[in-house]
């Protein structure tokens, strides 16, 4: 039998047409990423802008924002650098000495402290100093202490750094400030790492005292748990005192302040760390490769912020908001606010807002905020970025707006009230 041969054909055959499927790649975020809450303060900011575009006369009194702005030896020096030859290239990773050994002098002249400028780190604004001490300082899952309300920062970048927050609910019994027996408490759960404090502290405006401070840095240091300081609201105080230094309780406290507060330098993007020598060396090397160094001709002009004019200018913006304090304290009652941090220092207060909500039929504060400031043009935060849990039933108000501006954002929320 014949082997059948292939067919063949004069044509060739037809290919067989395929259809081409374009793979969309999407681009998807971290979990980590998804820890992070939304700032809802910075959205109120953009309504506001978006109202002063459209030519309303608004008063954001939603953010702390210091609107006196730098002090004037701040804006002579940053205008000289830009010509002078000043060497504006990067800095070293923790900063220029000249800021370095300015800061170590201030601390000297308002706390009586001799701190080596070698253990401070010039970091961009207090943020950068938050993740170099957080990275420094924690591993994944380590657990970590804070207020609850507080700056919700804090919580947010150790979330997202993988360690466990552990919120003390601190209310008007605490003071508003964590307690050695919240903290106890907590550390009986299981072990803590780190505690961070901060007095003043934002959104409360509370401050600690050198009792109970004494005593919350000896727990820690009894227990192994490290310090961390937020000192950025010192010297704007209503109490008598510039604020305590954790350093004059442990040498090993970390302490980190900025420019943005006191010295109104919010944009300038500049703060400090100040750290113990056996974490100079790591939080060096985060520091290098997370920044690399702070915004150098801000750190040169920054040093003319410990001249005496500047100094007198700051102490007349503390001032001023002394006088917005006094506004919002004498019409706290009119205004219907219920439970009031004590406002000791910083340039907030923060309230309970209950029976507003309830009398105006609303669920939370920031649907209230939300008409007060179509309504008046005031803006005002509600709680929520600083307490997951009774947020929604208090608002901040920010007095760094000034005596003057504070007195008309009050008034035209009464006539609001009616």
């Amino acid at each position: 039998m014949r082997r059948s041969e292939p067919m063949t054909s004069s044509t060739p055959a037809e290919a067989t047409p395929t259809t081409s499927v374009p793979v969309v790649s999407v681009p998807t975020a971290s979990a980590r990423s998804g820890l992070v809450k939304p700032f809802a303060a910075m959205g109120i900011v953009a309504t506001v802008g978006q109202m002063q575009r459209a030519g309303r006369d608004t008063i954001a009194m939603c953010l702390g924002e210091p609107t006196q702005g730098a002090p004037s030896p701040v804006l002579t020096r940053a205008a000289e650098v830009m010509s002078d030859g000043t060497g504006l290239g990067y800095s070293p990773i923790f900063g220029i000495p000249e800021l370095r050994e300015a800061i170590a002098s201030h601390y000297r002249d308002w706390y009586g402290l001799d701190i080596a400028p070698d253990r401070i780190a010039v970091t961009t604004g207090s943020s950068g100093a938050f993740q170099t001490t957080f990275l420094t300082c924690f591993d994944v899952g380590d657990r970590v202490a804070l207020a609850r309300p507080g700056y919700g920062a804090y919580k947010n970048i150790l979330a997202a750094l993988g360690c466990e927050v552990v919120e003390l609910d601190c209310g008007a019994d605490e003071g508003f400030q964590p307690t050695v027996e919240l903290l106890a408490a907590a550390h009986a759960e299981a072990p803590l790492k780190g505690l961070m404090l901060a007095s003043p502290a934002n959104p409360t405006g509370t401050m600690i005292g050198p009792e109970a401070l004494g005593e919350l840095v000896d727990w820690c240091r009894d227990n192994g748990v490290q310090v961390i300081s937020d000192e950025i609201y010192h010297g704007i105080s209503y109490i008598g005192t510039r604020g305590e230094c954790a350093l004059a309780h442990d040498d090993n406290a970390i302490v980190i302040s900025s420019f943005s507060k006191y010295w109104g330098m919010t944009g300038w993007r500049l703060g400090w760390a100040i750290l113990p020598e056996a974490l100079v060396g790591p939080a060096q090397n985060v520091t290098g490769n997370l920044s690399l160094c702070a915004p150098v001709p801000a750190q040169y002009a920054a040093v003319a912020a410990f001249a005496d004019e500047s100094y007198a200018e700051c102490e007349a913006a503390v001032a001023s908001f002394a006088g917005a304090r006094e506004h919002v304290l004498s019409a706290a009652a009119d205004l219907g606010f219920g439970e009031m941090a004590p406002p000791d220092g910083a340039f907030y207060m923060y309230a309970r807002v209950d029976d507003i909500l309830d009398r105006a039929g609303l669920a939370t504060s920031g649907q209230w905020c939300d008409q007060v400031l179509e309504a008046t043009g005031v803006a005002l935060a509600p709680g929520d970025d600083f307490d997951s849990v009774d947020g929604s039933r208090s608002v901040r108000l920010s007095l760094a707006v000034g005596s003057d501006r504070t007195a008309e954002a009050i008034d035209r929320i009464l006539d609001f009230m009616g």
